[in-house]
């Protein structure tokens, strides 16, 4: 049992006749002094020792703390990196496409209008010899080709039946 600071101040210890303190008394009045004063300074020492670990502990996490802050940070930049790098190659990517695009509708439009000269030329070609065809007379057609209408053995040379070439595209 421990003593207060102000039961010891009250405690009268048992006098002798002539003035004095008897020792019984007196003695076990210290022990229970002393006892509780080593009571005391333990459970002092106990806690100043939970104090220096309390404080070691804060700074352990105050350093963790400083740590999981730098790594938000450094998390969140590189999230704005790869987020900025996604952004520029999706720039990129569609860049190219446009591109590329441009390009295929260029050669469409190129090999329309290719399309569209051999066609017009063959239309000229039909339309040449099937005039030649009327203008024979029907009393000169024999069952034999004339000659006029021959096919050249060649017929690029005369113009017969020209179309693109697929190698050309």
């Amino acid at each position: 049992m421990g003593l207060t600071p102000v039961e010891i101040r009250h405690m009268k210890p048992p006098r002798t006749m002539f003035g004095g303190y008897r020792a019984g008394p007196t003695e076990a009045l210290l022990d229970e002094v002393v006892a509780s004063f080593e009571d005391v300074w333990r459970e002092r020492a106990d806690l100043a020792d939970k104090v220096e670990q309390l404080e070691a502990d804060l700074v352990r996490f105050r350093e963790l703390e400083t740590l999981l802050r730098a790594t938000l940070v450094s998390a969140e930049q590189a999230s704005q990196q790869v987020k900025d790098q996604a952004r520029r190659e999706a720039e990129l990517i569609l860049s190219e496409a446009h591109t590329e695009a441009r390009e295929i509708q260029r050669r469409a439009v190129g090999d329309n209008e290719r399309l569209e000269t051999a066609a017009r030329r063959l239309r000229a070609q039909l339309t040449e010899a099937l005039s030649v065809i009327d203008e024979v007379p029907a009393a000169e057609s024999s069952p034999e080709q004339p000659e006029e209408l021959e096919q050249p053995a060649d017929s690029k040379e005369a113009g017969w039946l020209l179309l693109p070439d697929a190698d050309a595209a």
